[in-house]
């Protein structure tokens, strides 16, 4: 099945968080989580499985954070192209499920001088052939708070030739529906269209009940496929530990006006393991029988 195939098959159930289902392997709080495609691929591979096994159809790659400009924080610079190797090897473990290769910002601030744009294409170049090469079905630039950034990864990504997502994060503004820079769900969507994206989404930052209208203003914007994968609502402290309180079911309860929304791919971000996922597989299947 190709790209065409999959997003007419809509609804396609994606998979869940990865940082924090590695957290509960172990990952700690600063330590590298790309890096655990070297030193703990059993580990790492679980969670692919485990969303597999839920439903998923798509499922994702630990590289959020494997650009150049990333991984140096961690001393691992030298490390890109095997790291991202590694990460697609992983979650393409089996037939039968599409891998969709994560690429997440620099964690710098273009806007500030933080880094030039140049540096970024270059970044983003280098970890995008890499995951191409290892035989990724797309690329997903993901989590992305500035467009600018976004539409740099996301002409890297269309350079190897795969389709490409590109999603945005939502959770700024008095109505919490602009990204960090400002941006509304319209302009990202006509912004995103025109950088040559093949779907348009937006994940993390918010619970799925607060993306249904930002789900209906970007498939009123756009004609490419839309993707939304929200958090597990938003974290509470408790015993100085951020949890996530929203529960599988209350997630998937929100599944059909999604879908009405016009959402192609839905799934779940940070907060959401596998029994999320199971959950929203229950709930498509349900509305797909309707």
């Amino acid at each position: 099945m190709n790209w065409n195939e999959l997003i007419s098959a809509r609804p396609v159930v994606a998979d869940g968080a990865w940082g924090t289902q590695l957290q509960a392997r172990g990952l700690a709080i600063g330590e590298c989580p790309d890096a655990w495609n070297l030193i703990h691929p059993d580990l790492v591979g679980e969670v692919a499985r485990a969303y597999v096994e839920a439903g998923s159809r798509v499922i994702l790659t630990n590289t959020f954070r494997a650009n150049r400009i990333a991984l140096a924080d961690a001393g691992l610079a030298d490390r890109v192209v095997e790291i991202n190797r590694r990460g697609v090897e992983i979650s393409r473990f089996a037939p039968g499920h599409f891998v969709f290769a994560s690429i997440g910002p620099s964690g710098k601030m273009l806007g500030a001088g933080e880094v030039s744009p140049e540096a970024l294409a270059e970044a983003f170049a280098e970890q995008a052939k890499a995951l191409a090469d290892a035989g990724a079905d797309a690329l997903l630039v993901e989590t992305m708070s500035d467009l600018d950034e976004a539409i740099i990864a996301v002409s890297a990504a269309r350079a190897t030739g795969l389709p490409v997502v590109a999603s945005v994060v939502f959770d700024s503004g008095r109505n919490r529906d602009r990204t960090m820079m400002g941006n509304t769900p319209e302009q990202s969507a006509q912004l995103l269209e025109e950088a040559g994206a093949d779907a348009i989404g937006a994940n993390c930052g918010r619970g799925i009940a607060g993306y249904i209208e930002i789900c209906r203003r970007l498939h009123a914007s756009t004609s490419r496929p839309i993707w939304i994968k929200a958090n597990a609502g938003m974290p509470e402290l408790k015993d100085g530990q951020a949890v996530y309180v929203t529960s599988p079911g209350e997630f998937a309860s929100h599944i059909p006006n999604l879908l009405d929304a016009g959402a192609t791919f839905v799934g779940g971000c940070c907060g959401t393991t596998p029994a999320f996922i199971r959950a929203v597989r229950e709930k498509v299947d349900q509305c797909a029988s309707v």
